[in-house]
């Protein structure tokens, strides 16, 4: 199986996540998102605390859908549930470096 499709998703307080026939939504505090994807190649599984990604049959295609659509909602739990940020690293002298 692959290492990034078996590991199970977090899902944090707050955050609903439902799937319908073809098409999974993740709801939180900071917005809703939703996506469409493939039930003929994987299955979503949601339990009280952790979401779950499967693949239907083996082979190429199936495996490359399983890690796209574990990765994708693994960023749209995580997407909904912390705010974005940018980090700013500033190394070497004769900057003049103001926060704005």
């Amino acid at each position: 199986m692959s290492k990034v499709g078996k590991v199970p998703i977090a899902i944090p307080d707050g955050v609903k996540v439902t799937v319908g026939s073809d098409t999974f939504a993740v709801e939180g505090k900071f917005g809703r998102l939703e996506q469409a994807f493939r039930p003929d190649m994987v299955q979503i599984a949601v339990d009280d605390a952790e979401a779950t990604v499967t693949r239907v049959k083996e082979g190429k295609a199936y495996r490359a859908f399983h890690g796209l659509y574990r990765s994708l909602l693994a960023n749209m739990v995580r997407g909904v549930s912390e705010r974005w940020e940018k980090g700013m690293l500033v190394r070497g002298l004769g900057y003049r470096a103001r926060l704005q």
